[in-house]
């Protein structure tokens, strides 16, 4: 992960108050449409304006427009950071739509995050109305909602079993068995990463945070801090088994959170976490930045790959009844993805990344973009 998050995933975090709403707005503002449905969103390297400020409760969709120079981010939150909607991986002079289901009347945060590093610039749009159920009513979304809901759960069922044998051995110093266990307790969390992100408080960084993503006072923890002890320190030091210690409680928090009786999905922030997913794997995984000191991040590929597939899965009955054949078509994608991938397997695993040439690395990124090109359209169709 990179840092997206601060007090919701890095690029979410509670957000110091870099720049305030209304400079954001400036020269916008008396432009701006009340209530609207399609907002357009202005990114750029020092500014993140919005068409409009208001909207209705009910389905939003946001058209995200680059044009600065670096990859920006844009997210959609609620004031206590728990993330509704998502779109990463804006290239320069790119354009990115973000479809989202407001449910609730109230303050919503808006936030773009050029370079997809630091503080990100924050602002704030006003949805009214009464509070919608988007599924209510409707027995094939519900059904959709309810089958990814407990695949979540499955996941994190797992990711609780096979973390505490993970922690036992950082804690009792075995190196060599730590190192052949971090990339299999990874596999859960990475195929239900959005759902993490989704949670406040920082909780995604806490479990994922990569060393190159750390701002000025931020205390790193999770796996990556306990990857660069294990593959370039080589060494497990009391900060490492108490790095191990809180993953444990992190996780938990995660179990904890996806168990309760308010989690909610909404269909759209289902095919909103299966796109997540591709452009992980696009903005961290292809790079080699992820799993920077272990280059486990095919293992990191493939669980974000299957989570995706997963997601879409949940999605095959509103899919098939709102755009026959498209499913169709995006499981060859994924198929074909999944082909390219599975050159580098090597045993139960994959091959040591940085032994993937950049010609190699070029032909699983041009895979997932012809994927990721038919996952992108799914979050408009579930929508409307």
């Amino acid at each position: 992960m990179r840092k997206s998050f601060s007090s919701t995933r890095s690029a979410t975090r509670a957000l110091a108050p870099v720049i305030t709403l209304g400079l954001l707005l400036t020269g916008c503002a008396d432009k701006a449409e009340v209530g609207a449905a399609t907002i357009d969103v202005a990114a750029s390297d020092s500014a993140c304006e919005v068409s409009s400020t208001e909207a209705s409760t009910g389905t939003a969709t946001f058209n995200v427009a680059n044009s600065g120079s670096k990859v920006n981010e844009f997210y959609i939150t609620t004031t206590n950071g728990r993330v509704i909607g998502e779109v990463e991986n804006i290239g320069p002079g790119a354009t990115r739509k973000l479809v989202v289901q407001l449910e609730e009347p109230g303050t919503y945060s808006t936030l773009c995050k050029p370079g997809m590093v630091g503080e990100g610039i924050k602002g704030e749009i006003t949805v009214t109305g009464d509070a919608v159920d988007v599924v209510q009513g409707n027995a094939v979304l519900q059904e959709s909602v309810d089958n990814y809901t407990s695949y979540v759960r499955s996941q994190t069922k797992t990711l609780s079993e096979v973390t505490p044998t993970f922690i036992d051995t950082v804690r009792s110093g075995d190196i060599a068995k730590s190192k052949e266990l971090f990339a299999q307790v990874r596999t859960p969390y990475e195929r239900i990463e959005p759902v993490a992100e989704s949670f406040p408080n920082d909780l995604d960084p806490r479990l994922d945070l990569r060393e190159a993503d750390l701002a000025e006072g931020d205390e790193w923890t999770g796996f990556h801090r306990i990857e660069k002890d294990l593959w370039k320190n080589n060494k497990i030091d009391e900060s490492t088994k108490a790095i191990a210690e809180q993953l444990g409680k992190d996780i938990q928090e995660l179990v904890d959170g996806v168990n309760a009786s308010d989690f909610k999905l909404t269909p759209v922030q289902i095919a909103s976490g299966a796109q997540g997913l591709l452009d992980e794997v696009a903005t961290s995984k292809i790079t080699g930045e992820e799993d920077i000191f272990s280059h486990t991040d095919l293992y990191d590929f493939q669980a974000n790959l299957e989570g995706s597939r997963a997601a879409i899965a949940a999605l095959e009955k509103p899919l098939q009844e709102k755009k026959p054949g498209m499913l169709e078509e995006i499981n060859k994608r994924f198929d074909a993805v999944q082909e390219e991938l599975n050159k580098y397997r090597e045993g139960d695993g994959f091959v040591s990344y940085d032994t993937v040439t950049d010609a190699q690395r070029k032909d699983l990124s041009n895979a997932l973009d012809h994927l990721s090109e038919e996952v992108s359209k799914v979050q408009h169709e579930i929508a409307g």
